[in-house]
């Protein structure tokens, strides 16, 4: 129940509910799970204006790293934007 509201469910869900101790709360969550996290990973690349991207794992193995995944990116948005003005996309001109 690690992180879960203690509001009542059903019928009671109108009545004010003491919230639970501390202690109750460390007692039902392992900290030890979470101590694997690191702090502040990711702080410099967004400091830069980085922004980390989590790819699923069947995505993750059609690119080679980050520049394939950016330049598909890229490709896809320069599609969205002809195709949003109206023009074609394509090399020969009849879309």
């Amino acid at each position: 129940m690690c992180g879960r509201s203690s509001r009542p469910r059903g019928a009671d869900r109108n009545k004010t509910v003491k919230s639970e101790p501390a202690a109750d709360f460390e007692a039902e969550c392992d900290f030890l799970t979470l101590k694997r996290g690191v702090r502040g990973k990711y702080a410099r690349r967004y400091a830069e204006g980085t922004n980390p991207v989590l790819l699923a794992p069947d995505v993750a193995e059609l690119f080679a790293g980050n520049e394939a995944v950016n330049e598909a990116l890229r490709l896809l948005i320069r599609l969205a934007r002809t195709k949003a003005r109206g023009t074609s996309a394509t090399p020969s001109g009849d879309g």
